[in-house]
């Protein structure tokens, strides 16, 4: 028996089924390069769901954790650790001037967010929150709610009260559903497991006069869009504006488990002692490997990279467009990419994990490919390959 055999035998009896598993058991990693525990090596160009956006065991991150474990691994929030500042400062000073709370997951980080905007409208009788339709927030059950795709609901019902769900990119609608009780607007400025729907420039203007208006809170989920990915250090930044909070995880902890809630100017000061918390939120470690992401990013140049490489992949999957009519609409910012196709993308996401690329298929039709920040062309091209193997076969 094979020891990936034995692996899934273990998961079956031991394991609860909550994922939609391939049968690959990875065993180690470096930069974009996978290799399984009997040896078989692949190219991932959806690392980690982008949690590894600078690479898999980026040696920047291993050696600010190895110089942290010999420290300290673990301190309680009741006091204060060098690596926890740091990293809070390294945030505000690449975004804009705020305070941090720090936590585990992207869930967790926009959890924090929605409390946020809650206790900053409550002595107005503000708690409704509006998000978008196609959005995902995570999976705890608050936000399960705030999602706004139905699949993600059922069998929890009933839902927590206050979310309102309204189309992505249309402001007339958020206009119509804000009222006296909306505390504040939630969205991801692109949706990537919605498909790679990218908001445009005027409704984003948009929602930013209607919150300064209104005095409505305006949260951006970065989750997947920040640390660099979208071609600047963070998605807002591609937008003339500047969200009330923005939430991080994934790619900010370079592996390790992260979140990241991000407010500006008075908007940091409305959780106080007791109103929020996270035991193992800011922890030494996870802060030391979110600071040698920074360092990494910087020092490497990854986001010059990762403009560079985002527009010579595009360039490359177009010239697949003109070659397979099912390709319908290739849609991009940097190193965030959707393929969308007229069939039905399981199949093609399956042979291309038999070729050795792994990829992401959302949505049913649409191919998310987000290659590691540290991406080369001669990885690309050999991408590009077995995509154009895997098309000829459809």
């Amino acid at each position: 028996m094979k020891r990936t055999e034995k692996v899934i035998t273990a998961y079956d009896r031991y394991v609860m089924n909550t994922y939609k598993r391939v049968p690959l058991c990875i065993d180690k990693a470096k930069g974009a390069k996978l290799w399984d525990i009997d040896g078989k090596v692949y190219l991932d160009f959806f690392p980690g769901w982008a949690v590894s956006g600078i690479g898999h065991c980026h040696p920047t991150v291993i050696a600010a954790i190895n110089k942290q474990a010999k420290r300290l691994l673990h301190v309680s929030n009741n006091y204060y650790s060098q690596p926890q500042a740091l990293l809070a400062e390294a945030l505000v000073k690449n975004s804009f001037p705020g305070k941090v709370f720090f936590a585990n997951s992207g869930a967790e980080a926009n959890e924090a967010a929605v409390k946020l905007a809650r206790k900053y409208g409550h002595p107005k009788g503000k708690f409704e929150i509006i998000t978008m339709t196609k959005s995902f927030h995570g999976r705890t059950l608050a936000m399960i709610t705030a999602t706004g795709q139905d699949k993600v609901k059922i069998g929890f019902e009933p839902l927590p009260a206050g979310f309102i769900h309204v189309p992505f990119n249309d402001i007339e609608a958020v206009k119509e559903a804000v009222n006296e009780k909306t505390a504040a607007i939630m969205l991801e400025p692109i949706q990537c497991e919605g498909g790679i729907n990218i908001a445009d420039q005027e409704y984003i203007k948009a929602l930013r006069a209607l919150c300064d208006e209104k005095d409505i809170v305006l949260i951006f989920d970065e989750v997947q869009t920040g640390m660099g990915r979208a071609g600047k250090m963070f998605a807002y930044q591609t937008y003339p504006i500047e969200p009330d909070v923005m939430t991080l995880a994934k790619a900010l902890g370079g592996g390790l488990p992260i979140g990241a809630c991000v407010a500006r100017g008075k908007f940091g000061d409305v959780l106080t002692p007791g109103t929020h918390a996270s035991t193992f939120g800011g922890s030494p470690i996870v802060c030391a490997a979110g600071l040698g992401v920074f360092e990494a990013i910087k020092k490497e140049k990854l986001i010059a990279n990762t403009n560079k490489m985002g527009s010579y992949l595009r360039k490359q999957l177009e010239a697949l467009k003109k070659k397979y009519h099912f390709i319908k609409e290739i849609r991009t910012v940097a190193l965030i990419i959707g393929v969308e196709l007229s069939i039905k993308g399981d199949d093609i996401y399956k042979e291309c994990l038999k070729e050795g690329l792994l990829i992401n298929c959302t949505q049913e039709k649409i191919l998310r490919i987000m290659p590691p920040m540290t991406v080369t062309k001669l990885e690309i091209d050999k991408a590009i390959k077995i995509l154009d193997k895997v098309f000829s076969r459809i």
